[in-house]
């Protein structure tokens, strides 16, 4: 499994665990049943690196005599030149359907973090809505790949080395995985941690996707992200059992002309596991905050 941004986070699935049907190629028969709705998808970068965030608008426009008995499900497939699925973005839209009215537009933006799949070249989004109780699609208006899976995009997906290269200096804690999902990573920070990226020289955008997961340290956190020497330039309170992404604007003038720039994440509280909880706990490691991304993308 791969874990999926919102603009709040969740998970993303490889297509191995995807549930719905992969869609077919061949001879399609047209859909006789009137659509329900028209979907269109927009994308902030049409070319995207491995493990890199993408910005997902998804619009639905509803069609005048729509009704919608039950809240469906929307089913997004990545797939690649092939037509093969490498991964889902399956989500509620945050109107469930059961509230869309005719004549109704539907629009709303989720961040992801491309999965970092074997593969680099053109692939497509295809879209849909399903039953959560017995799997059947309604009918959409557009490009029917088969089984009412719509094709609505198009991206080049890039190599991860085309992401603007970031190492995590001090303050770290090693790498961890969960131990359901290896896929699934994070890195704890320690009060203060530093990472340091090649200076794009133009506006960017960092993109910090972190929580506390609370059970041993259960307090608000006020967390500042700044350029080391430099301006701050967000601070932030960061609420136990809460994970969350933060998009924090970077102006090319506050990474100055060096070829290199830093950011500096600091957290007005930092714990040590066991002594907090020593019957519970041997962890003896300083703990700020668990961040599952960070990255910076230039614009």
């Amino acid at each position: 499994m791969i874990t999926r941004l919102w603009n709040r986070p969740g998970a993303l699935v490889l297509a191995a665990a995807a549930a719905a049907a992969v869609s077919v190629s061949g001879c399609r028969k047209k859909d006789a049943a009137p659509p329900v709705a028209t979907p269109t998808v927009t994308i902030n970068h049409d070319r995207a690196p491995l493990g890199g965030p993408i910005e997902i608008t998804y619009k639905f426009v509803v069609a005048p005599d729509a009704r919608f008995d039950q809240d469906y499900r929307v089913m997004v497939h990545v797939v690649d030149s092939d037509d093969e699925m490498m991964w889902t973005d399956d989500h509620n839209p945050p109107v469930p359907t059961s509230q869309w009215k005719p004549g109704q537009t539907i629009e709303y933006t989720h961040t992801i973090f491309v999965p970092v799949y074997p593969y680099v070249g053109e692939a497509s989004i295809e879209l849909g809505l399903y039953s959560i109780a017995n799997q059947k699609r309604l009918p959409l208006a557009g490009e029917d790949t088969g089984q009412r899976a719509y094709r609505v995009a198009r991206l080049q997906l890039l190599p991860q080395t085309e992401n603007l290269p970031t190492v995590f200096t001090d303050g770290w804690n090693a790498a961890e995985t969960a131990n359901n999902n290896p896929a699934v990573e994070w890195q704890w920070t320690k009060k203060d941690a530093t990472l340091s990226f090649k200076n794009p020289k133009k506006d960017a955008v960092f993109y910090l996707d972190l929580d506390n997961p609370g059970g041993v340290f259960d307090q608000p956190q006020q967390v500042r992200v700044s350029i080391v020497g430099g301006a701050v330039l967000e601070t932030f309170t960061l609420e136990p059992k809460h994970q969350i992404l933060k998009k924090i604007p970077i102006p090319a003038a506050a990474l100055g002309t060096a070829d290199m720039a830093q950011l500096q994440i600091d957290v007005d509280k930092s714990f040590v596991p066991v002594q907090i909880a020593p019957t519970a706990s041997r962890d003896t490691r300083e703990l700020g905050v668990r961040v599952f991304h960070a990255f910076i993308d230039p614009r």
